[in-house]
């Protein structure tokens, strides 16, 4: 089953007598890029940390954070006020650059940066204290796999209505073929007639040349082709998930053919069948971007 890149978790856990918050969350990326707020007391884990992210996540734009729940906190911890009021400097200058409003809980926002609270120096941390917060981030981690999952359950449920919209459309472009030659030989006909005269149409020559051009609107291979990357779409959804940028792929082929489809086509009837296929197949490319 193929798994979205969006995603939640967070676990909790109580250590050195303070209560620890793990949030990681996630969006689609093209490779993956770890943004991690650590507190000092843990960032000699940094590195074992981000190991552990891109061996479960494997690609995904992953916003990582762990804190302290404010309301547990100690008599003893204090606020550092000069990276507290550079914290608040950053937010006003970014605010007034981008025109974006202050948030109106920015205590509560600086108060949640790492380092902000603490004891006024650098804290001890016992294995015990770091193995209740390496579970938490475990914990976390496996729990933005499981929202991811839930999502890419519901990435193929869309996938394959959108495949099975676009392979109906191409069913019914069968009826209007043997129509369209029938036609397209007809107005050419009457045409050159209106032109040259009745009497000046060589029929043998007409004949060869509108055989020549009937081969150039002929779209058997089109959706043949097409076909197949439906088929090769749904088989490669099967395999499980990992197979994001190749269903991208895929559904890039399946384009190339619908245009083609669609520049050959040459009746109404048909090219209305082409721009519901491109309807469904933009949906899937929109899609696709959150798959892996």
């Amino acid at each position: 089953m193929i798994q979205s890149m969006t995603g939640y978790g967070k676990a909790v856990a109580i250590a050195g007598g303070r209560k620890v918050i793990v949030e990681i969350k996630s969006l689609n990326s093209k490779a993956m890029d770890i943004s991690a707020r650590i507190p000092q007391a843990y960032r000699e884990h940094e590195l074992d940390i981000r190991s552990r992210i891109t061996a479960k996540l494997e690609r995904g734009k992953v916003d990582f954070s762990i804190y302290f729940d404010q309301t547990q906190q100690t008599a003893q911890q204090t606020i550092d006020t000069a990276l507290f009021s550079a914290y608040l400097e950053q937010i006003r200058n970014v605010c007034r650059q981008t025109g974006v409003q202050e948030p109106d809980d920015v205590l509560n926002v600086i108060l949640r940066m790492p380092d902000v609270m603490g004891s006024g120096q650098m804290e001890e941390v016992s294995s015990q204290e770091w193995e209740a917060v390496s579970v938490a981030v475990d914990q976390a981690i496996d729990a933005l796999v499981e929202y991811r999952k839930v999502e890419g359950a519901a990435l193929e449920i869309k996938f394959r209505e959108k495949i099975s919209n676009i392979t109906s459309l191409l069913a019914q472009v069968e009826p209007f073929e043997k129509d369209r030659v029938a036609k397209i030989k007809e107005r050419m006909r009457q045409s050159i007639e209106e032109a040259v005269g009745a009497a000046a149409v060589d029929r043998n020559r007409f004949e060869q040349e509108m055989i020549f051009y009937i081969e150039k609107l002929d779209i058997s291979e089109e959706k043949q082709r097409l076909s197949n990357h439906l088929n090769y779409f749904i088989e490669t959804l099967e395999t499980g998930h990992g197979q994001g940028k190749k269903l991208g792929f895929i559904a890039q082929e399946m384009g190339r053919e619908i245009n083609t489809l669609g520049s050959k086509s040459n009746q109404a009837e048909m090219q209305n069948l082409v721009v519901m296929m491109k309807d469904e197949l933009e949906q899937i490319k929109e899609q696709v971007l959150n798959a892996m």
